[in-house]
């Protein structure tokens, strides 16, 4: 095995890095200015910025071809929305409307509070709003029911007076009153019941459902409903609001939030990449390559960003972290472009130096690059646009970002090596002398001095922090107390990490795309606390033409509507069936012939109007479809979700008669059912790729398993500690495993690749060896990467600190593979060698 090399493309990789080096090193004014047109010219793209911006919440984080979205579909085609008979119940969208929840701490059903409500309910139905020179309140845009606005059952049931709330025995979850029997489920909320009668309830919510004739008008009429509650304030009681735009007009106000963020992590950035890259030597000093090198960054972005606007690629919120990622990614090669250069003889020219430069840098930046960027194109692959459209973005920014390090920074690196070889100052570019003439003083010696170096190896003297990975870490780290307390922390990381992976949440909280400080994660909050028992009604409609006369049809129908109430997140005593019904009316009429059947169903029907909604007759007047109710409940948590989802849909599939299962936010829920699935498929594809990627640039096939072992090792540290910090794995969390993978490389990759590619005899001495050569470089990078996003800690939203988060485990756990765990773990392999 030690003999056994898969570096079949490594050395013509370097000999072509080499070529390129000399030929811009030849020419470096041409790859210094072109770079720059060529961005300006694609940075025209940004000009189609708005037209392409795509911030629709459901395209973006939930599943393309979801099941739910064809169950819609079917939906809407065979029963479509009565504007005359409007029934909340019967929703196939989210419906246009407008809520607020009234909350108490001990009990929102007293005199006080609901006088409150009622002066709120009045002020809301008085509002009064201007739409093309026409005053509208919500009498003339409100959803109707037989001509009369939808209105809130507890305040039928009072008659509006607040008194009368101690003259009546309130029951739950359903209630009989003079108008007819409703239901409170999604009424009362928190609420306390003896023998069914209300004891006290702690929340109530209202909903005020507008018309979707003329959304135009709505939309007017829900945005001055915002304004009224934003500003009402009550004496007594508590309120939260929201309204059905809500969510996506505060998750399109969230990039906005973070500009401000990207002026201060550039600064922070340009700050920190100059002082790593400062030299107390006058002459080596590599102030001027380091503002290059986040400049280069930078056109980077904007070339790709640009070229993709230009080629018509919508551009997502998500794409929005983008350029905090790529800053600290894309300096990163920069950082291992200077330590080849300063190992380069200072007496070569600076052609040469550039080309010994190219080839020593060449495999280190290339499998850097090649994994990151195909682990991002391979993410394109998933199911989320939101994870589609940023993979994108920044796998091309990454490529751009390797493509100006080469060809634009590399120019630099020749044109600031001219500066050096003249032994010019690094400031104001005028020739100093190496040593300091007699008799000038110690401050012309600090300021005008400058050019010296290594005259036993010809290269710059080395940095300080260079020498403590190579004096000191590498020889404490290779020793033996060292390796089996770094053995032993190991398997602890190991063991918090797996405890964590089965912690892990799924789904994203809908309410987390706003910022932490607007009005609808109050609403989301009392709505979680209040109203979290109860689920969605669901509906189950008949996908075929059905003989419902036929006694055997109703009973396989009512065997398998029993199979839905045993699923334990189905409430067993609610069933809203127009067949049950039917013969319940029918049950001394004759409805076993299709002839009866009809006849009978139609004077039914004529009773009861709401119904008609529920069936669907064909252009023959026979039922092609016809839908029935279930309440759901105890689906608080998202696991509860999911499984209640794949159970209705599994119970679904099971039935002889063919059954679809809907209800407008199992669009949302879609996500529980591939999120894992694809994340361990992308994931694993990935890792196998990235291994393929190792054995054919590392000098040696088992340092290869190494990666993919510190790749996998990686993940699992950082799914398992993102359960502990409380993120979920979504669409979100998604995007960052993805990046996981091409930054698990990049760490262990450097460091395999140098120790392989070490002289040295030991398997001690050559982890010593590649931490001195790439220990500094791979500590750099990591800070500047966190340095690059360590402004979204401090966002009000969650996706952006989802971002902060996770790519501080990445980047945290990344370094500690690179300069701790990897290279112990090669010196226990002996064959690991450059042999």
């Amino acid at each position: 095995m030690a003999k056994f090399r898969t570096d079949c493309i490594e050395k013509p990789i370097r000999m072509c890095f080499r070529i390129i080096g000399h030929f811009i090193g030849t020419h470096p004014w041409w790859f210094f200015i072109v770079p720059v047109i060529i961005s300006t010219a694609l940075g025209s793209g940004f000009y189609f910025l708005e037209d392409r911006t795509s911030n629709d919440i459901e395209e973006e984080f939930t599943p393309l071809e979801g099941p739910a979205k064809m169950e819609r579909k079917f939906i809407q085609e065979y029963f479509p929305q009565n504007e005359s008979m409007f029934s909340s119940l019967r929703l196939n969208t989210d419906g246009i409307y407008a809520c607020f929840i009234a909350t108490s701490k001990t009990n929102i059903l007293t005199v006080p509070h609901l006088e409150d409500i009622l002066v709120l309910d009045s002020k809301v139905r008085n509002m009064t709003v201007e739409f093309e020179d026409e005053l509208l309140q919500y009498v003339d845009i409100c959803a109707t029911v037989n001509g009369s606005c939808s209105s809130n059952a507890i305040l039928n049931i009072i008659d509006y007076n607040a008194s009368n709330v101690d003259l009546i025995n309130l029951t739950f979850p359903t209630h009989t009153s003079t108008s007819g029997r409703v239901s409170l489920r999604s009424t009362l909320g928190s609420v306390k019941i003896n023998n069914s009668i209300v004891q006290s309830a702690k929340a109530i919510q209202f909903f005020y459902y507008l018309t979707e004739f003329n959304q135009s008008r709505s939309v007017i009429w829900l945005t001055e409903f915002i304004k009224l509650l934003s500003e009402e304030s009550t004496n007594v009681t508590e309120v939260s609001y929201s309204t059905s735009m809500s969510r996506q007009w505060e998750f399109e106000k969230v990039p906005k939030s973070i500009v401000p963020l990207f002026s201060i992590t550039y600064t922070i950035t340009m700050s920190f990449t100059i002082v790593s890259c400062l030299r107390l030597d006058n002459v080596r000093n590599k102030v001027w390559v380091a503002t290059i090198g986040v400049f280069s960054t930078g056109l980077a972005v904007l070339s790709s960003f640009g070229m993709l606007l230009l080629m018509g690629a919508k551009f997502v919120m998500t794409v929005s972290t983008c350029p905090f990622l790529i800053l600290g990614i894309g300096i990163d090669d920069m950082f291992i472009m200077i330590s080849c250069w300063q190992k380069t003889n200072v007496h070569d020219s600076v052609v040469d130096r550039l080309a010994d430069t190219y080839q020593d840098a060449a495999i280190s930046i290339s499998i850097t690059t090649i994994t990151d960027v195909l682990a991002l194109y391979l993410g394109y692959s998933s199911p989320f646009r939101s994870v589609q459209t940023f993979c994108l973005y920044a796998g091309t920014a990454i490529l751009f970002c390797y493509i100006y390090n080469i060809i634009f920074l590399g120019a630099f690196l020749a044109l600031n090596g001219q500066r050096e070889t003249s032994n010019r100052h690094w400031f104001t570019c005028v020739k100093i002398p190496v040593d300091c003439p007699p008799g000038k003083s110690r401050r012309y010696a600090i300021c005008c001095v400058g050019g010296a170096y290594d005259h036993d190896t010809g290269t710059e003297e080395e940095q300080p922090i260079s020498g403590f990975f190579g004096k000191y870490y590498g020889p404490f780290l290779t020793q033996k107390w060292t390796k089996a307390s770094i053995v032993v922390l190991y398997a602890g990381y190991l063991a918090v990490s797996f405890y964590g992976c089965f912690e892990l949440k799924e789904g994203i909280d809908l309410g987390n795309l706003a910022s932490d400080d607007s009005y609808i994660s109050k609403y989301y909050k009392d709505k979680s606390t209040h109203f979290s028992h109860y689920g969605p009604n669901v509906m189950v409609a008949v996908d075929k033409s059905l003989a419902y006369w036929e006694e055997d049809q109703r009973k396989t129908l009512s065997s398998c509507i029993t199979d839905f109430k045993k699923l334990a997140y189905v409430d067993k005593n609610f069933f809203l069936s127009w067949l049950d019904s039917f013969q319940v009316f029918a049950n001394d009429l004759e409805i076993n012939s299709e002839i009866t059947f009809k006849r009978n169903l139609l004077h039914f029907l004529e009773k009861r109007p709401m119904t008609w909604q529920d069936i669907h007759f064909d252009a023959d007047n026979k039922i092609r479809s016809s839908r029935f109710f279930l309440q759901t409940l105890n689906i608080s948590t998202t696991k509860q979700q999911k499984d209640m989802l794949i159970s209705l849909r599994k119970t679904a599939k099971k039935c002889p008669i063919a059954l679809v299962v809907y209800h407008p936010s199992f669009i949302y829920l879609d996500q529980y059912t591939v999120i894992v699935d694809n994340t361990i498929q992308t994931i694993v594809v990935a890792t196998v790729l990235m291994l393929a990627i190792s054995l054919l640039l590392i000098p040696n096939p088992l340092c290869s398993l190494w990666v993919a072992f510190s790749i996998g090792s990686v993940i699992v540290g950082v799914v398992g500690f993102m359960a502990l910090w409380d993120v979920s794995l979504d669409s979100i969390s998604m995007i960052n495993l993805i990046i996981c993978i091409g930054f698990s490389v990049n760490f262990s990759a450097h460091v395999s690749y140098a120790f392989v590619s070490s002289t040295k005899a030991d398997s001690n001495e050559k982890a010593v060896d590649a931490l001195a050569h790439l220990g500094f470089p791979i500590v750099q990078g990591a800070i500047s990467t966190l340095l690059g996003v360590v402004a979204l800690s401090f966002s009000e939203n969650y996706i952006f600190r989802t971002f902060f988060k996770l790519i501080f485990l990445v980047i945290t756990f990344g370094l500690v593979h690179g300069v701790a765990f990897l290279p112990v773990f090669l010196t226990f392999v002996g064959m690991c060698t450059n042999g």
